[in-house]
């Protein structure tokens, strides 16, 4: 097939000239240094990922790999990001890593400690990989606790923990680092993780997933009773009040309830929420090559990577609209074709790319790099085949349009394994390859085609795994002019997207779909498109999930596809689905209901935009979350306040000056105003060299004023600390009346109070730092200080040296200690059996 270049030719059709926002996020995104084009890029990354060759073979395999991203292959965003860059950053975009039941050190089943496991997680995001979790090695919530004599807080309170330490990886700078919690249908503290996300702003960093097994699906298909269970044994308050008993098995029965009334909570919830997930853990198991000697308990964030403990997500896609040829050829009476042989060769190809990104990639743990040398996981896949059958003419929902998708995953599937099993006769197979066991009867490799294994009995093969289909969301759109993602049909054929600008403002801008867009080009009219153009949107449940049920058996991992739900799809039906894909053989099942908590997907423009005052009277829209694109020009409505402060290096003062806006929505129906804090910034005259992170962190508020989110993020600041010793702003009063200084743990949590203070006091804020909500901010005089606010804490100014109340403090001879509640100070010592704060005066916990 030719070449594809940035030009459009009359001797290649299928090669338009990009549209400008996947030119940009190309550039933004994975362009490095010079590169400007994606064949720069291309380029970059074949050279990169090729040094896993011997040397004498770079040049040749350097080539080849150029020529197949060249002409449809891609690898994942982390490898078209970071290969041949020398950046310390996995070109691995995923992993899943265990969680244990003991806080330090490896539990009873091995498995790491909850914060070893932390520690490992954290190391993983910093590196740019995301990670799954199945946390129900954890003891339930009034288990007992031996060491401490005390009763378990249960696995989501720790999720608490780990979504808040993926919270601080995104908020130092990198990418957002993505999570997947995924909890047993078997575990006692399964409603309340069912019910987690309910609550606004928990597990933010987290998608979550029930790992639902056929034992479980049977109970609730026949209305039977469910057991919830763990090894754990139950406190002694618990098993006092509770029916609670040990199995023969030695397995804790914490309650017993009916499968249904279970399911349908999950099944609630997702319809409500859209999650938790469902994984069907049973056929994950089933279907794994590596059955005999591993076990899988958890997913890839996104779902279509089952893996072990440290197991990685090493993926690539195939573009396929770059092999259709002479695409929408009906037009003029002929007839478009595929070009199966060059995609059985880009394959192949592809399948040595992705063996050598496993030997050229830094591994954030050594465990990571053990298990992916033990078995060489690998997920060839595709991207583009809902274009593809509409450049194909074939509806997406049509009988044709399934068997057209699975003779490509045939093709596929079968040249991968072939060109695996080639690999092991030049590089031997992967270490803990055994014929017998890998193609016993019930795996994925057992049902390969007889001379594919007979190859592998024969040679043994390098790759445990070769098959995944995965989201590829910028890949596509910026190598591959915004065709369909994966697996899924479009979306739309135009739709709007948000860009973040350089100076943070934001801009909408008009995205089209690669078909859509070549069907123009090439003189269609878009304004009457053919049958054979269905979006997402035109389509019943059943068609997507019957795309993905006809397309499953040719994968040797997982699908990730998203189940699009219209608003007012009856519940029974809704239910129905997941029977009917844990009934097709699927592992897993995400599904999409748009509703007044989730909103749209995205924002579709196939008719003109509304306006604001169109819009609003449509829809609710809280003033407190509408982004604000920029600052208007002209001024705004300032506080100035002078703030001092002590530090272990003197006295600091300087001046905070906040600017308003105000901003109008609509909540509960009804229209309303309010005042927003929109800049936060240090008047000229203060910003010497010192001081230059100051001007940053407000700058970096105001665009979280700006994004309806400074709240948040304030009180995240307040939690920074340093090594330069306490900060002391403003006060406390204590219980006998007396003010005390308050500490904090850093400069940047000092100044974070004293803004919490300033919006607090404009009526913003509560006295805690909580965002009020709209209804009562809108009842507030905008433009005066909130009548109603605290006055016991606004003195933002230090307490002066000498004065009757810093006498009184110091009277109370301040120790150091463990860190106040109330004051903040590290001043809580052990006094007549009861915590009390040296500082403050402030009496805790006694006994």
């Amino acid at each position: 097939m030719a070449d594809t270049d940035n030009e459009l030719t009359p001797l290649d059709s299928t090669s338009i000239a990009p549209q400008q926002f996947s030119l940009d996020v190309l550039l933004e995104k994975y362009a490095k240094g010079d590169e400007r084009t994606a064949d720069d890029v291309y380029e970059r990354v074949a050279r990169g990922v090729a040094m896993a060759e011997p040397e004498a073979l770079r040049p040749v395999i350097e080539a080849r790999f150029a020529e197949n991203l060249k002409n449809g292959a891609l690898g994942a965003g982390r490898i078209m990001s970071a290969a041949g860059t020398g950046i310390a950053a996995t070109l691995i975009n995923c992993f899943v890593q265990p969680v244990g039941d003991s806080i330090q050190g490896v539990d009873e089943q091995g498995l790491p400690g909850i914060y070893v496991a932390l520690l490992q997680a954290a190391e993983t995001m910093r590196r740019g990989g995301g990670v799954g979790y199945n946390f129900s090695a954890i003891r339930p919530h009034g288990a007992r606790v031996k060491t401490t004599s005390s009763s378990a807080s249960g696995p989501c309170s720790y999720i608490d923990v780990f979504d808040a330490s993926c919270r601080t990886v995104e908020s130092a700078g990198s990418r957002r680092g993505a999570q997947m919690a995924v909890l047993d249908c078997t575990h006692p503290d399964l409603l309340e993780f069912i019910e987690a996300k309910h609550s606004k702003g928990r597990w933010n960093n987290f998608n979550v997933s029930v790992a639902v097994s056929d034992e479980f699906m049977r109970a609730v298909e026949n209305d039977e009773m469910w057991q919830l269970v763990h090894r754990a044994e139950p406190s002694p308050a618990m098993r006092a009040a509770n029916d609670v008993h040990q199995r023969e098995d030695g397995m804790w029965v914490y309650s017993e309830r009916r499968a249904k009334e279970i399911f349908d909570r999950i099944m609630r919830s997702t319809y409500d929420i859209a999650e938790p997930g469902i994984v069907f853990i049973s056929r994950m198991n089933e279907d794994n090559n590596l059955r005999a000697v591993e076990t899988i308990r958890a997913t890839n964030p996104c779902g279509e990577q089952p893996l072990p403990p440290y197991g990685c997500c090493n993926l690539g896609p195939l573009n396929l609209t770059r092999f259709v040829i002479d695409p929408f050829a009906q037009r003029h009476g002929g007839k478009p074709s595929f070009d199966w042989d060059a995609l059985a060769e880009r394959t192949r190809t592809h399948v040595r790319f992705l063996d050598d990104v496993l030997d050229v990639t830094l591994w954030p743990l050594t465990q990571q790099y053990d298990e992916s040398r033990a078995k060489r996981r690998i997920g060839v896949g595709f991207t583009g085949l809902g274009d593809t059958l509409v450049m194909m003419g074939l509806r997406y929902n049509s009988q044709e349009g399934r068997d057209f998708a699975v003779r490509i995953a045939r093709l596929m599937r079968d040249e991968a394994y072939r060109a695996s099993v080639e690999l092991a006769r030049e590089r031997g197979a992967f270490p803990l390859f055994n014929a017998k066991h890998y193609l016993e009867e019930g795996t994925f490799a057992s049902r390969l085609p007889d001379d594919v294994k007979d190859s592998i009995r024969k040679h043994g093969i390098r790759n445990s795994h070769l098959l995944s289909i995965a989201p590829t969301g910028t890949v596509s759109l910026a190598f591959a002019d915004n065709a369909s993602n994966g697996i899924e049909p479009a979306f739309s054929w135009t739709y709007t997207r948000m860009k973040v600008m350089a100076d943070g403002s934001r801009e909408q801008f008009a995205v089209e779909d690669h078909a859509y867009r070549l069907y123009r080009e090439l003189g269609g009219d878009v304004g009457n498109l053919p049958e054979y153009f269905v979006s997402a949107l035109e389509m019943s449940a059943r068609d997507h999930l019957d795309m993905m049920a006809a397309v499953q058996p040719f994968i040797d991992t997982s699908i990730s596809k998203t189940v699009n739900v219209p608003a007012d799809y009856p519940f029974d039906a809704f239910e129905t689905l997941y029977f009917d894909a844990w009934k097709s053989g699927l592992k897993g099942l995400a599904t999409y209901r748009p509703n007044e908590t989730l909103g749209a997907v995205l924002s579709v423009t196939a008719e003109p935009a509304a306006t604001p005052a169109d819009a609003l009277a449509e829809i609710d829209l809280d003033p407190l979350r509408i982004a604000i694109d920029h600052r208007p020009k002209g001024e705004l409505p300032a506080i100035i306040e002078k703030v001092e402060y002590l530090t272990a290096a003197g006295k600091k003062s300087l001046y905070l000056a906040v600017s308003f806006i105000e901003v109008t929505g609509r909540v509960g129906g009804e229209e309303v105003t309010i005042e927003r804090p929109i800049e936060f910034f240090i008047p000229a005259g203060q910003r010497d060299e010192s001081q230059q992170w100051i001007t940053a962190t407000m700058r970096s508020l105001s665009l979280a004023a700006r994004g309806g989110f400074v709240a948040r993020n304030l009180q995240d600041l307040r939690k920074v600390s340093w090594d330069r010793g306490q900060v002391r702003l403003g006060e406390v009063q204590r219980l006998d009346g007396h003010h005390s200084p308050r500490w904090h743990d850093s400069e940047v949590a000092a100044l974070a109070y004293a803004l919490q203070q300033i919006l607090h006091r404009r009526g913003f804020l509560d006295a805690e730092g909580n965002q009020v909500p709209s209804r009562l901010l809108s009842r507030l005089p905008r433009g005066q200080s909130n009548p109603n606010a605290s006055s016991a804490d606004n003195t933002l100014s230090s307490i002066e040296e000498g004065s009757a109340e810093e006498r009184s403090v110091q009277a109370l001879h301040t120790m150091h200690g463990r860190k106040c509640g109330n004051c903040g100070a590290n001043a809580v010592i052990r006094k007549d059996g009861c915590d009390f704060c040296t500082a403050c005066g402030e009496i805790g916990a006694c006994g």
